[in-house]
């Protein structure tokens, strides 16, 4: 089966591996960080859970879209990027404003969160399988939870989860 013609095809094996990217980043400085931003902290081992639980989930739908594509499985895709890439992105970019210094993450959010998840996006998009309006109703619903909890963490010194 030719995946290029079906779905986003091959390319969406490297959402794991960009997550990876990702939180290798984070790892030497986001836990401190996170802790001096907000009064209930965290530690490596939370980190490190949520960050397993992350990738899984990132592989577990990224396989469902390679193996069968489809309006669902493009759904689920845009609803978990967007919380995970999007959203994140936009977390660490507020977050390196707001405090005028690099937040750990800032690099790949920027150049491989960002680019992958427009790029995913637009060849969902392409293939004409969910509408305009529903790809942004789903990408703002995924997105939702960890802009409220970004905002808490740079703005409130709070968290949501």
């Amino acid at each position: 089966m030719n995946k290029n013609k079906k779905g986003v095809g091959y390319l969406i094996l490297f959402a794991p591996v960009i997550f990876i990217c990702h939180f290798s980043e984070e790892t030497p400085g986001f836990v401190l960080w996170f802790n001096q931003h907000v009064h209930r902290s965290i530690n490596y081992g939370l980190f490190w859970d949520v960050n397993i639980t992350a990738l899984v989930m990132t592989v577990i739908f990224s396989l469902i879209e390679f193996f069968t594509s489809g309006a669902v499985s493009d759904s689920i895709v845009i609803f978990w990027f967007s919380f995970l890439m999007l959203a994140n992105a936009v977390f660490h970019i507020t977050g390196s404003l707001a405090d005028r210094a690099y937040m750990p993450g800032l690099v790949t959010a920027v150049i491989l969160y960002l680019p992958f998840y427009f790029l995913i996006t637009r060849l969902i998009i392409n293939k004409h399988r969910i509408r305009m309006a529903f790809v942004i109703a789903i990408a703002c619903l995924g997105a939702l939870p960890m802009l409220i909890h970004g905002y808490m963490i740079v703005f409130l010194g709070d968290r949501l989860f």
